[in-house]
């Protein structure tokens, strides 16, 4: 399995950059996780838009999912200069029945409900799932293939029910909106410490700080996250790649 970083800023990204997309590689299959704003444009930098196969979504907030609709486009227009692509499976939940329906675009792509309670296969990937807190529905993602454990998790505050989720990952992509002398609690986000302590508890192989905050000095996130978490630590960087 490889995950390759698109886009990792939290609520809206910095110039030239996006926020939030995450691409998953297994036996030739490309999954993208979350697809905010600026991730087609960074995408393209990887692979192509038809070159897809699947995409599933944590939550409906912009920086999540603004560029559904320039993806549904880039097909569209692929479609017009004659390459034809198949429907492309966009896997959300169907909680906000409004935007789950903006998902299924002609017949371009369609939208599919996950079951949160039922393990959900997507090619070669196995993906279950972790109602996270946060100000609107939103599901943390273990997703297994190759026996190799990826976990992201969405857009949260610190829960106890991670820790379980998160046993033994090989990378634990975990959400660090604010430093560790912030509370994110009520906005629904983790800082560095709680980032830190989950991946500790949870015994994982390698912590990746992600949804980033635009201030302060971002190497901090790393330092503070160490003082609980004593394996490998980075810092979600645009085309960071790494092969589980």
């Amino acid at each position: 399995m490889k995950l390759t970083v698109i886009g990792y800023w939290g609520g809206y990204p910095k110039k030239n950059e996006a926020s939030s997309g995450y691409l998953v590689e297994h036996e030739g299959f490309q999954l993208l996780i979350d697809c905010g704003s600026g991730v087609l444009s960074k995408l393209q930098n990887v692979l192509q838009p038809e070159e897809l196969d699947a995409v599933i979504l944590s939550h409906y907030h912009p920086d999540h999912n603004a560029d559904i609709g320039v993806l549904q486009h880039a097909r569209l227009i692929q479609g017009f200069l004659g390459n034809e692509l198949a429907n492309l499976p966009v896997y959300g939940h169907s909680f906000d029945e409004q935007e789950f329906r903006k998902l299924t675009y002609k017949t371009i792509t369609k939208g599919i409900a996950y079951n949160p309670d039922t393990a959900l296969s997507a090619g070669p990937f196995t993906i279950s799932f972790l109602k996270t807190n946060h100000p609107v529905p939103c599901y943390a993602m273990r997703i297994e293939a190759g026996g190799k454990v990826l976990v992201y998790t969405g857009d949260s505050s610190f829960k106890e029910e991670f820790i379980k989720f998160s046993q033994d990952a090989d990378v634990l992509l975990c959400e660090c909106n604010f430093y560790g002398n912030q509370s994110g609690k009520s906005a629904g986000h983790m800082n560095s410490i709680e980032a830190g302590q989950l991946a500790e508890r949870a015994g994982v192989k390698q912590l990746i700080l992600t949804h980033l905050p635009h201030y302060g000095n971002l190497d901090e996130l790393i330092t503070e996250a160490s003082r609980e978490f004593g394996g490998i630590i980075k810092r979600a960087n645009e085309l960071l790649s790494i092969s589980l």
